[in-house]
């Protein structure tokens, strides 16, 4: 027991105050102290006052030497960008050794008076992402400066400064911020040699299969966006195609984990150090998104026959464990089939049944999406909060099992022998939504605006959370509810400007952390791949379905499809929700003629398709017809239909909808 006020006279009330101490008594003592295997630095009150008094501890260092250490120069480089809520710092590194973090000043005054909002901890953090809790308008102008710190605790001078305004951002601003943010988890923190995506924030050489998948279509997005050159994008998808020719693979199939600069398998679990048949499959929708978008000459060329040779030498056959009619997960040349998971529905791993039927080489019955994926404990057909689940577990369970395979996987308008899996997604969201409404449990934060359950970190490590079941303790994760904006837009934008501007403690450099549990008090500062990805993926399929349109050009895809039994389905989104609403049919039931109304002002160009009530296109009716606020109905002759139930498709830009109309 060494007493701290040996070293300090006074220690004020209210004020950080930084106490430095030899490590000699430390070492001195009777039985000395092993710092290789050292985890607790306890502390007990010394003063026997009859008072109790609480002491605030941060920022412990152990600095070698006498506690002294060489000045370092001010930071150089240093920019400032301006959002909504938060501010984007960046800096160059600084050359001495000796650096042991640093430290960043806010100013409000133009640079007169700096006040401190932040340390890094490590020499080489160059980024800094400031979030401002103060009520400040729009337009409000920061100033910023940067002192480095050397090993002793001493501050360099201050950096030149740099601006940074805030302002008031709309939802398209919002969903750019986003994405931005959450583009740079892929792009700045993936692995230096192999390009792949760390499996979380902290995780050093582990890169994860299916994570990486998921960060290939998001650089992809981030292409798009003008984040990255597409010859940037390029480059790091060659990186990351080279590094998984040479990586360990087990009968095609990939590990979960790998080490990032030797392609070797990290064991996810005891058994589980060879071929994980699920994470190989989010992998490859990643990849052969990535060879529908490089459609160019030379180096994407290149690409193109690098990624087409890795799917097609994926033993998709070998994984149904000598012809059963089942997929299985993993196999282990150690420990074969020890593991013996059966991949069957209804949970995240749809894709890898299209995949599997889908392949050029190794192709497995498409009987076995029958017997193999629905041949559980599929089907549902009951009713939560008013919304129908037609497959999958009572209340949806946790949202990702509608992200991960629809990543790629476009399911608009399509339905297999148990449902539109775009309408069931969108129920499940939905359900997720009313379920933090109602709160069963009164958890604190729950409502309209704060929802969605998932897979993720939580207070207690990390847990499928889902609603109306044990997993369920509180903790709501962000990627659950921003992954869901094709599905609720309208839910997920109120959930993202909910949680940016009123929780703070959910941003950060790469967006939005993990999760967080209010009755708890628990706010995570990790990032995941796996809940990142989604995230960029799936607000881009929102705005552009970019990577839905890409995936889905591969003609595998469409031929498994096909052979598994999907088929049309113009029941789509508009079926079960009246909202935002721009077209009406009267009247109904109608005999020869209908009138398509226009109930937007905006001018727009759409086509115009009619089908029967099997989803059988019965004609083309327009293939652009134009609306504005001066010509708001249109005369559809109706005349050559037969008599039943009809649909009419309406599509334009950002635009689809389905009406219903009896002919007569």
């Amino acid at each position: 027991m060494i007493p701290i006020g040996t070293y300090v006279s006074q220690i004020p009330v209210a004020i950080w105050t930084r106490i430095s101490m030899p490590m000699a008594p430390f070492l001195n003592q009777v039985n000395p102290i092993d710092y290789t295997v050292i985890k607790t630095i306890g502390f007990s009150q010394y003063a026997n006052d009859g008072v109790q008094h609480t002491l605030f501890v941060d920022d412990m260092r152990v600095i070698k030497g006498d506690g002294t250490s060489p000045q370092v120069s001010a930071p150089k480089g240093l920019t400032a960008k301006g959002y909504e809520k938060h501010a984007i710092l960046k800096w160059n590194k600084n050359p001495e050794n000796n650096v042991g973090g640093y430290q960043v000043f806010r100013s409000y005054d133009n640079g007169v008076t700096f006040h401190l909002v932040g340390t890094t901890s490590n020499k080489n953090d160059t980024v800094y992402s400031d979030y401002i809790t103060d009520n400040t308008a729009s337009g409000t102008k920061l100033t910023y400066g940067v002192k480095a710190i050397n090993d002793a605790g001493q501050p360099s001078e201050m950096s030149e400064p740099a601006e940074a305004f805030l302002k008031n951002f709309s939802d398209e601003e919002l969903l750019d911020m986003v994405q931005e943010a959450t583009f740079r988890y892929f792009w700045e923190y993936g692995h230096p040699v192999s390009g792949m995506a760390r499996e979380r924030l902290g995780s050093g050489e582990i890169v994860t299969s299916g994570g990486t998948g998921f960060g290939i279509m998001g650089i992809i997005s981030g292409i798009h966006r003008g984040l990255i050159t597409r010859q940037e994008g390029l480059e790091r998808i060659l990186k990351i195609v080279n590094f998984l020719n040479n990586a360990d693979r087990f009968h095609g199939a990939w590990p979960h984990w790998m080490n990032g600069t030797t392609g070797n398998v990290i064991p996810f679990s005891n058994y589980d150090n060879g071929g994980d048949l699920v994470e190989t499959s989010f992998l490859i929708q990643g990849l052969l998104t990535a060879r529908s978008f490089f459609d160019g000459e030379n180096l994407e060329d290149s690409l193109r026959r690098k990624i087409t040779s890795l799917w097609e030498s994926v033993e998709w056959d070998w994984y149904t464990r000598n012809g059963s009619d089942v997929l299985y997960w993993h196999w282990s040349p150690n420990y074969e089939w020890i593991m013996n998971m059966p991949i069957r529905g209804y949970n995240e791993c749809m894709i890898v049944y299209i995949l599997a039927i889908a392949s050029p080489t190794h192709p497995v019955s498409a009987s076995l999406y029958h017997t193999g994926w629905a041949g559980g404990n599929y089907l549902n057909g009951q009713s939560f909060y008013g919304y129908p689940l037609e497959v999958g577990w009572n209340y949806g369970g946790p949202l990702f099992f509608t992200h991960y395979s629809f990543l790629g996987f476009d399911p608009r308008s399509k339905k297999d022998a148990y449902t539109n899996y775009f309408n069931n997604n969108r129920n499940t969201a939905l359900i997720h939504h009313a379920y933090c409404i109602d709160n069963p449990y009164n958890y604190p934060g729950y409502s309209d605006s704060c929802w969605g359950l998932t897979a993720s970190d939580d207070p207690d490590g990390y847990l499928a959370h889902a609603p109306h079941t044990s997993n369920d303790n509180g903790t709501i994760s962000p990627t659950a509810a921003l992954s869901s904006f094709p599905y609720t837009p309208k839910e997920s934008m109120k959930a993202l400007k909910y949680f940016y501007r009123n929780l703070p403690k959910t941003w950060g450099y790469y967006g939005f952390y993990d999760a967080f549990n209010q009755k708890r008090n628990w706010w995570a500062t990790s990032y995941l791949a796996i809940d990142e990805g989604p995230i960029l993926v799936m607000i881009e399929n929102y705005r552009s379905a970019l990577l839905w349109n890409l995936f889905m050009e591969n003609p595998e895809i469409n031929s498994a499809l096909q052979a598994i039994g999907f088929t049309y389905d113009p029941f789509a989104i508009d079926e079960i929700s009246s909202f935002n609403k721009h077209f009406e049919l009267i009247p109904i039931p109608s005999q020869d003629v209908v009138y398509l109304n226009y109930l937007s002002d905006q001018p727009i160009s759409v086509s115009v398709n009619i089908y029967n009530s099997t989803g059988q296109l019965i004609t083309t009716m327009y293939q652009k017809l134009f609306f504005d606020q001066n010509s708001k109905a249109k005369l559809l002759d109706i005349s050559s239909l037969k008599r039943g139930l009809h649909f009419i498709t309406i599509e334009g830009p950002q635009l689809k909808e389905v009406l219903k109309f009896l002919k007569d």
